[in-house]
């Protein structure tokens, strides 16, 4: 197993590998509809997993963290061609939930 990344470092390492191509990123929508496509096979292995739809005996085998890391690299890639921090959305995010939705769910020490 590899050393714990950094967002930056992982948003870098996307970075290096599309740059070695001359078609460079593709567009933002055409990352959103791949962004669907990878979302629709996560949540494909996660019904198999955990839901009622057993898989077929043709499917191929992948697992939830492969079809996750698909999600994530298309993630990046997006994130990337739009000059985004997501180490700074992070930010933007957990900001907002331990603002706005501070008092929304029950605290595990509430319920002592």
């Amino acid at each position: 197993m590899s050393e714990h990344k950094t967002m930056k470092q992982l948003q870098q390492d996307v970075d290096i590998y599309i740059g070695q191509f001359k078609e460079g990123y593709f567009s933002p929508l055409a990352m959103m509809a791949r962004m669907t496509e990878e979302l629709g096979e996560l949540a494909r292995e996660v019904n198999h997993y955990y839901g009622e739809k057993p898989k077929k005996a043709t499917e191929e085998t992948k697992s939830i963290e492969e079809e996750a890391g698909d999600v994530l690299f298309v993630l990046i890639c997006l994130a990337n061609s739009l000059n985004i921090d997501l180490e700074q959305a992070h930010e933007i995010v957990m900001k907002k939930f331990n603002t706005r939705d501070k008092n929304r769910w029950t605290k595990i020490e509430d319920e002592k």
